[in-house]
This record gives C-alpha cells, sequence and structure tokens, in this order.
C-alpha cells in the first residue's frame, strides 16, 4: 500500500462482507461526506426523518433509491465522528446479498465522488486517529484471520491493549531518564549529572527482565498462533500414514503395505479443543540407495527440526527394546534441539497375543499403546499433546505472537545491554544517550509511536478490503 497516495479528507467505501452472494452483504462508508452520501440515496421509512438528523449508533430501515428506482430495502446504520470505528462519520448499508445490489450501490457512491478503500484503510485511519495503537491495529487483522480458541485468545488480548500498556509502561519510565540524560547533555561544560545512575541501572534490570519474560513467551504465542507442529516419525511401515488419517479422521495420506510408499511429507492441521496442530507424516527411516527415498528421509529429519513435537511411531510386535532406544537416539542426534519432546507411539496393539517383553522398559518411557488401524487409544496421543502445549502456558500474563514484535523487543534487548555496558565502563553521557534513544525507538515502533509510511503500508497492506 502506498501511502502517500491516500488523503484522510477523502470518503471511502468498501464492501465489508465476504465477496460474492448471501444473505445479507454491508457496504462501509468512511470519511466527511459519508452521512451526506447516503443521505442522498436512502429514503427511511419513518416520515420527516433525515439522515442529517440520525443521531450516532442508530439504525433505520428503509429504501435504496436512485434516479427514483427501488434498488433495494436496505438497513442503514450510524456512527457519528469521533465514536466510530475509524473515528469519522461512518455510515454502514446493510442491504440483500446479491453480487448485482451490491455493485449498484457501491457504483452509485463512486458517482458521488467517494472512493473506493485500500486493503487495511477504515484500521489505517483508526489507528492514524488514535482509536488504537499499531500493535492492536495488528491484532484486528490477527483475529479475523484467527482459526482456533488459542489464535483468537491471543488476538483478542492483544486488541484489547494489555500488550500495548506493558510496552508504553516499559518506555515512559525509560523516557524520565533520558530526559535527564539529555538535561546533561546542555550542561556539559559544568559537569554535572542529574540522572541517578544507581536507579538507572536498577531501573535497566528491571525493563530487561520484562522484556525477556516478553521474548520469551514467543515461542509459545508463535505456535498457538500458527498451530503446532507434529511430526509422525520412525520406520517404513509402522502404521504412521493410518495414524495421520486416524487422527485427522479421514483417508488423507496413502496406506500401503509397500516399503517407503510415503517419499515427501504430507501436512494437515485439525483443532484440538481449541488448539490447532500441524500433523506431518513423514517418510520412513531407514538406510536405502534409492534416491528419490533418500531425499524424503532427509526431509523427515528437516521436518522433525522444524517440529515442536515429534511422535516416534514403531510396530510393537516387532520391534525390540535396543531398536527402540537405537532409533531415538539417532533422531535426538539430528535434532538441533536436544530437549525436543519425543514421544514413543507403540502401535499395533490389536496385533499382540501376549504383553511384549519390554513392557517394562516400554512404560518407563510414557509410551503411547495404540492401534492406527482399529482407532483405539488415538485420545490418548491427543491428551498428550493437549497436556504439552498447556504445560508451557503463562496464565493471564502477555504472550508475544507477531514476529515484527519479537524482534523489536530483541533490539531493544540489545539497545538495554549495550546501556547497562555503558554505565559500568562511565562511558560519557552523550554515547548512553544514543543507547537509550536506540531502545525508545524499538519499543516506539511496537505501538507506532516510531513509525515509517514503509511500515504502515506493509501492516496495513496485508488487511482485507473492507476492514
Amino acid at each position: 500500500m502506498n501511502l502517500s497516495f491516500l488523503s484522510a479528507k477523502d470518503t471511502i467505501c468498501a464492501l465489508s462482507t465476504p465477496p460474492g452472494a448471501g444473505a445479507i452483504a454491508i457496504i462501509r462508508l468512511s470519511g466527511p461526506e459519508a452521512i451526506d452520501a447516503a443521505s442522498r440515496y436512502f429514503r427511511p421509512l419513518r416520515k420527516g426523518l433525515t439522515m442529517k438528523e440520525t443521531e450516532s449508533h442508530t439504525a433505520h430501515f428503509g429504501m435504496f433509491n436512485y434516479n427514483d428506482d427501488v434498488l433495494d430495502e436496505v438497513l442503514i446504520t450510524t456512527f457519528r465522528a469521533p465514536h466510530s470505528y475509524t473515528g469519522e462519520d461512518v455510515v454502514e448499508v446493510s442491504c440483500h446479498g446479491s453480487v448485482y445490489i451490491q455493485q449498484r450501490i457501491i457504483e452509485i457512491f463512486l458517482k458521488h465522488g467517494i472512493r473506493l478503500a485500500e486493503p487495511g484503510e477504515f484500521t489505517l485511519r483508526a489507528f492514524l486517529n488514535g482509536r488504537f495503537d499499531l500493535s492492536q491495529a495488528e491484532a484486528v487483522a490477527d483475529l479475523i484471520a484467527s482459526n482456533s480458541e488459542s489464535s483468537h485468545k491471543l488476538a483478542i488480548n492483544q486488541m484489547r491493549g494489555g500488550f500495548s500498556e506493558k510496552i508504553r509502561e516499559l518506555r515512559a519510565r525509560l523516557v524520565d531518564f533520558a530526559s535527564l540524560i539529555e538535561l546533561e547533555l546542555d550542561f556539559s561544560e559544568e559537569d554535572v549529572e542529574f540522572a541517578d545512575r544507581t536507579e538507572l541501572t536498577r531501573l535497566l534490570q528491571t525493563i530487561s527482565q520484562e522484556i525477556e519474560r516478553l521474548t520469551s513467551s514467543f515461542a509459545l504465542g508463535n505456535v498457538m498462533k500458527h498451530g503446532i507442529p507434529v511430526a509422525i516419525a520412525g520406520k517404513p511401515n509402522v502404521g504412521k500414514s493410518t495414524l495421520l488419517n486416524a487422527l485427522l479422521n479421514e483417508e488423507r495420506a496413502i496406506v500401503s503395505d509397500i516399503p517407503g510408499t510415503t517419499r515427501d511429507a504430507i501436512e494437515d492441521t485439525i483443532s484440538i479443543k481449541g488448539v490447532t496442530f500441524r500433523f506431518i507424516d513423514t517418510a520412513g527411516l531407514r538406510h536405502t540407495s534409492e534416491p528419490i527415498e533418500t531425499i524424503g528421509i532427509e526431509r523427515t529429519y528437516e521436518k522433525m527440526n522444524q517440529a515442536s513435537v515429534v511422535l516416534y511411531v514403531f510396530d510393537i510386535t516387532t520391534t525390540t527394546e535396543k531398536e527402540i532406544d537405537e532409533a531415538i537416539s539417532d533422531i535426538r542426534i539430528q535434532l538441533n534441539d536436544p530437549d525436543k519432546e519425543i514421544i514413543p507411539v507403540a502401535n499395533k496393539t490389536d496385533m499382540l497375543t501376549e504383553a511384549p517383553h519390554s513392557f517394562k522398559k516400554l512404560v518407563e518411557l510414557d509410551t503411547l499403546f495404540v492401534s492406527a488401524k482399529r482407532n483405539e487409544n488415538i485420545n490418548l496421543i491427543t491428551e498428550r499433546l493437549l497436556k504439552s502445549v498447556h504445560s508451557g502456558e503463562t496464565g493471564d500474563q502477555t504472550i508475544v505472537y507477531s514476529l515484527r514484535h519479537y524482534e523489536a523487543l530483541t533490539r531493544a534487548a540489545l539497545s538495554i545491554e549495550s546501556i547497562e555496558k555503558g554505565l559500568a565502563s562511565e562511558i560519557p553521557s552523550d554515547l548512553i544517550a544514543i543507547d537509550i534513544r536506540q531502545a525508545l525507538h524499538h519499543l516506539g515502533s511496537i505501538t507506532g509511536e516510531i513509525s515509517t509510511e514503509e511500515l504502515l503500508g506493509n501492516i496495513f497492506g496485508k488487511f482485507c478490503i473492507g476492514k
């Protein structure tokens, strides 16, 4: 989005409901001419009522006329500035969901001199008019895109401003000291100190700890937003694809007795009790000279490294205790994170005639015993996965899930570290001031107190038109 071509003086309109035919469609207008434009074509059922006299936050039924012809029966809702989503005069026209009606109403408004809104322009105006800050504006798009209870919760909490308030609090405390440091620069020739270095050091430690807590929550927030990747790994023909189908409750992967059937990763997602899991069925792990299968095995290790959890599936009827230990050890060698959770899954329990000799060892490994073919005990896997997610939750504390926010916090942490080192080395105030300004800049970029046209264009350009 090129912001230089946008003007706040324009009145904009767009379809705010999904495109296509439906029961109802909503066309939104925002700007100084919104109410006047609607009044030209709306004929309220209530006699004597005019659009210009309607109070804010009221809805009125009537006819949408053009050239004395009735186009549709509509409901028009008026929101007067500054008490609207954008902070401007806003009108929403609820009409029947005919594509023809939608297009005609928009065309009529365009003839009136109103222009089509750019993607995210309504929310951009809300930000520019101080209705909410930048992180809250981003949460609007995340709320629209949320597809699970966990991603919805993250977005709604951020939109309500908890994260913004935390950032503003950190920044405000640092601004107080920044002003004192800047004051020292004005009296540099007199060699005076207005900022208490000991108190500043304590403040920096507090801010550093809070930033560290926020950045450490990103790993959890990121998977809660995008879905938790779970790799299904194991040797060929142990039932990995059958297990994937059982977890998804559909025939997603091809099941065959021929070893090496799965040569590339198969992915699909499912929401379990409000949490999205992204299951990845991988190629069987074995030594092979077949080039295509070898590539598939290499990708298996890549997917395991990308996953938050690995389900190691093995055939309980043929696998020995030694083979299980060796396989898990081999997987850990290939993983970048040695502490990544690996859940042993003993499959094909329906083929057991007696308890396996390695039963005691398997219990010690917290093995899950299932029959993917008969869909037995699959709930044990989902329960274990949910437990691993909830064990990492931080209660009501703020969770960072945006990569942009994480990077800004990381840069702010580096600036704070530079200030601490500078204080310890007793460097001049002007050098300390530079690092403080950098920290303030990075924190301010999260809420939009510091922003650029490129940043705003990048953020709001990803919104849907009409929001």
